[in-house]
């Protein structure tokens, strides 16, 4: 904003603050709100006309009132925050798991949009389009040569459900150029990255997300795992940023026995609301190990928080996030809306695990990772500093702590040499599509298992790394700096090309069943279950 407005800005700030604080103390909805207009509300329409009729210079209102409603919020906590409608949108599908459009992961790869995916159950699925496919045309809108970004894409792919879309398409394997019809739907957006069995009894589930549709996925994945003969299972929850908090209740009730306290909150009022285990858990005795680590928050919280309270499996990794306010979505009539903590939530033992904070000291909260990293937590439990005072007893007699996030019961450090750079990333990635794209068929006839167990991954690396080479060459107008990677660098490079090829082929299974071969704390769970 320009610094001329500033005075303007932090006055508008004021009267914002007014009027959001009358309608927070009124404690009604939004509709009560307005119903009986106050004489703040009447301050503030003045306001506005007086700067849109009569301010010498020209000043977008809008983003005044953004700015004022943001900053107000900023002096509450670091969780309470406004949402423009122009976000709106994308965060709402994302809560809710599904969007409309017509169903396909893409990547703009050189100037076309390129199918990864079809997603399943989508429209585009269902009429055909697959991996490796080129969308040239939506309509009448041309999408190839245009170098459009990957987030300007889905606006001529979204629109209503049951609207009529065309689609003209270049398939590489055949060589032909094809026009689809097909009909926008509602599509899927995924929870459960993976599940797979590790070994003959143990499963995993990844689950990035609680959104609305997190629940039915996850049963369906812990279902398929039951039915292979999993008898112990890893929940992974690592980056995992929360969701609904009913959703998190109900998947810990797959875990727990009837009658078990899962978690309670409280609001401002010293109302308390408790959230039990009922008798439809369907996984109530087998082993169950949760991962964790420092981004995975409040809904994840909640589920390593309510396991951990009732002695049930084992937690592994490191502490998490520390997120322990409820907020709730309120409309502001225009697009917008604001999330408003509402409430805090407190682990079964009693203990609240939001770190803490200062009002308007947003900047400070969210540099608590890099503290983390600079004091050594990261790498050491010895580092972890826990408040005595915050100190509470499970059933059993294990001790915990609030105060900031979950505490595993398992410390796995984290691996500071398993990171390739953003460039080896980009460039394997692209040269894993490039290999599957020209090698379809030959891929077609083969199973995860076969390609884990007997692709040819060195003849892979040797190609890329020529590859590499020779754009080295080209760069540089020399060949005395090829690049020869280190022991381990080959060895990570070669791991995540395999796994780039088996997420184009077979999914994200594909990819994280290989990526995750030498996972320390998958690794750790191995070890613990061989102890046993």
């Amino acid at each position: 904003m320009n610094k001329n407005y500033l005075p303007l800005y932090f006055a508008f700030a004021i009267v914002i603050g007014i009027l959001i604080g009358s309608f927070f103390s009124g404690g009604g909805s939004s509709g009560a709100f307005f119903a009986n207009e106050s004489s703040n509300e009447l301050k503030i329409k003045r306001l506005i006309n007086y700067i849109q009729r009569d301010y010498v210079d020209s000043v977008d209102t809008d983003n005044l009132l953004d700015g004022a409603i943001t900053q107000i919020l900023g002096k509450l906590d670091p969780h309470s925050v406004y949402i423009p409608k122009e976000n709106l949108q994308q965060i709402t599908e994302n809560m809710q798991g599904n969007f409309v459009g017509i169903g396909v992961q893409f990547r703009m790869i050189e100037d076309s949009i390129t199918v990864i995916q079809p997603i399943k159950g989508g429209p585009s699925i269902k009429a055909g389009i697959k991996a490796g496919d080129r969308i040239l045309m939506s309509d009448k809108d041309t999408l190839y040569g245009k170098k459009y970004s990957q987030n300007t894409i889905p606006k001529y792919l979204k629109g209503e459900p049951n609207t009529a879309i065309d689609l003209q398409v270049y398939r590489k394997t055949n060589d032909s150029l094809f026009t689809v019809s097909l009909k926008r739907g509602k599509v899927a957006i995924k929870s459960v990255d993976a599940s797979y069995m590790i070994n003959e009894s143990i499963g995993y589930i990844k689950l990035q997300r609680f959104a609305r549709t997190s629940y039915r996925e996850f049963k369906d994945a812990l279902t398929k795992l039951q039915d292979k003969g999993m008898t112990n299972l890893v929940l992974d929850l690592r980056g995992n940023g929360g969701g609904y908090i009913d959703i998190a209740n109900r998947i810990v009730d797959e875990f727990l026995k009837d009658g078990k306290l899962i978690v309670f909150t409280k609001d401002n009022k010293g109302n308390v609301d408790k959230s039990y285990a009922t008798n439809r858990g369907d996984f109530e005795t087998g082993g169950l190990y949760v991962l964790i680590d420092q981004n995975s928050a409040s809904a994840s919280e909640i589920v390593a928080g309510a396991l951990q309270d009732n002695d049930r499996g084992t937690t592994i990794g490191r502490r998490s996030f520390g997120k322990g306010l409820v907020q709730e979505e309120k409309d502001l009539g225009d697009g917008s809306a604001i999330r408003l903590t509402i409430a805090r939530y407190y682990t079964p033992t009693g203990r609240s695990i939001q770190k803490p904070y200062e009002k308007g000291k947003g900047k400070n909260y969210s540099r608590d990772i890099n503290n983390r990293i600079r004091n050594g937590e990261l790498l050491s439990k010895d580092s972890i500093k826990v408040v005595d005072s915050l100190k509470f007893t499970t059933p059993k007699g294990k001790t915990v702590y609030g105060g900031g996030g979950i505490v595993p019961d398992v410390f796995v450090p984290i691996d500071t040499t398993a990171y390739l750079n953003d460039s080896y990333i980009n460039s394997i990635r692209n040269f894993a599509f490039d290999l599957v794209d020209t090698n379809r068929k030959a891929f077609s006839n083969m199973t995860l298992d076969n390609f884990i167990a007997s692709y040819d991954i060195e003849k892979a690396y040797t190609t890329y790394l020529k590859q590499i080479n020779t754009q080295i060459s080209d760069t540089r107008r020399t060949l005395n700096n090829r690049y020869s990677p280190s022991d381990r660098a080959k060895k990570m490079i070669i791991q995540y090309l395999k796994a780039r090829i088996a997420n184009e082929i077979y999914g994200d299974d594909g990819f994280f069943k290989i990526i995750q071969s030498d996972d320390k704390m998958i690794l750790k769970v191995l070890e613990l279950e061989s102890s046993n």
